[in-house]
């Protein structure tokens, strides 16, 4: 198989209102906008949102996205932290802190429930260093 593209279609309550967010606050552009699908592209990374209620959804699938969680992997989630909280006015739902298996990172709320945990890869303590695949 050769693969030309992968990426998360993220069925939203409001298209409209969840691209907004993502474009605002994380950079993302638009590449193609309707009022029941948009797509979007920061650099190489690819989100599309989608209403549920579209006919292409097939019966019984419509639902809005749950327990999703987007990992986003920056070089300072300091000043990201700061940007989203001080700039956006994003409540983090898991304040900053650093996690014994590698990562500094905080988690802000995106809209439908969806979780963005901003990540900053750092040195991971003694113990989950050999989990790593070298």
């Amino acid at each position: 198989m050769t693969a030309t593209s992968f990426y998360p279609v993220l069925m939203s309550t409001d298209v409209g209102v969840a691209a907004d967010f993502y474009r605002r606050a994380l950079g993302f552009e638009t590449t193609f906008e309707a009022d029941w699908y948009v797509s979007l592209r920061r650099g190489t990374f690819e989100l599309a949102l989608l209403d549920p209620s579209h006919p292409t959804v097939p019966a019984g699938f419509g639902r809005p996205v749950q327990g999703l969680l987007l990992n986003l992997e920056v070089d300072d989630a300091d000043a990201e932290h700061r940007r989203l909280v001080e700039e956006h006015g994003l409540e983090p739902v898991l304040s900053l802190r650093d996690e014994d298996f590698g990562q500094r990172h905080f988690i802000v709320e995106a809209p439908d429930g969806v979780l963005v945990d901003v990540i900053q890869p750092i040195e991971p303590s003694a113990e989950f260093a050999a989990a790593f695949q070298q």
